[in-house]
Order: structure tokens, then C-alpha cells, then sequence
């Protein structure tokens, strides 16, 4: 096993390096590290949404004192998919919902420090999901009743 074991880890730095090419730092980060990469049980506030791209994502998230205190996502999509909804549930942990509104496909770019014009729709995919979600919760908050039917 050794030599595969040495082989897996020599091809996983020559992807790592290639993707250097390509992204920032920032963006190979959330890659390896995504940050929320999980579904939040009871969730305030949910959003399943499907890009143009056919790529699914879904953003959780937990709000107190109108303070969004945990967010969690999961998608179907990309490396870039995975690193948008990373920032994107990053960016919404602290803030109120109004706040977590203003978080939009440029803010996400910025935040990345950009992606390649073809994978830019993936940040436009994850603020999209995150202002459902954040729609969901105030919905909810408007009739409560409606979480019994979810």
C-alpha cells in the first residue's frame, strides 16, 4: 500500500499546483477547507436553488436576535460551487439578515479574489441560495406556522 499511498499523495500536490494557476490562495483554501460544508438540523431559514448551470445548491441557517448565528450548505456542483457557498455561508455567520442581503455574487468574487469568467455564475449560484434562505426565514418568522408543513 505504501506505493499507491505515495502515488495518491504525488498526484494530489500536482493538482493542487496546477490549480494554483488558476485560483487564489483564498480559493484553493475553501477548496480544501470548505467552511459550513453540512446541512444544519432545524434550520431558521432554507433554500434549495439550481443554477443555469444544472448545479444544486442548498443553504441552512440558524438566526438569533435577528443575528445569523450558524449557516451550513451543501451542492451537487464544482470545486467552484463548493468554494462559493463556502464564502457565502462565511460571510452570513455574525450578521443580521438584513446585512446577510448584501451579500452578492461580486461581494463573493471579491472575497475569493476572483474565478475564471466561466465559473463566475457559481457565486452569483450561492448569494442567490443565501437571499432564499434568508427569504425563507422571514417568511417563517411572519407565520410560524408554515415550519409544521416544511
Amino acid at each position: 500500500m505504501g506505493d499507491i499511498d505515495n502515488l495518491a499523495n504525488e498526484l494530489q500536490e500536482l493538482i493542487i499546483e496546477r490549480a494554483r494557476n488558476v485560483y487564489s490562495e483564498t480559493v484553493i483554501d475553501h477548496w480544501l477547507h470548505p467552511r459550513g460544508a453540512r446541512p444544519l438540523e432545524n434550520a431558521d431559514g432554507h433554500a434549495r436553488h439550481t443554477g443555469p448551470c444544472g448545479d444544486t445548491m442548498e443553504i441552512f441557517i440558524k438566526v438569533e436576535g435577528n443575528i445569523i448565528q450558524d449557516a451550513g450548505f451543501t451542492t451537487d456542483g464544482c470545486i467552484t460551487s463548493i468554494v462559493c457557498g463556502s464564502m457565502a455561508v462565511q460571510e452570513a455567520r455574525g450578521k443580521n439578515v438584513s446585512s446577510a442581503m448584501e451579500i452578492s455574487q461580486d461581494k463573493i468574487l471579491e472575497k475569493l479574489g476572483g474565478l475564471p469568467e466561466e465559473s463566475e455564475h457559481c457565486a452569483l449560484l450561492a448569494s442567490d441560495t443565501l437571499h432564499k434562505a434568508v427569504n425563507d426565514y422571514l417568511s417563517m418568522k411572519k407565520e410560524p406556522w408554515k415550519k409544521l408543513y416544511r
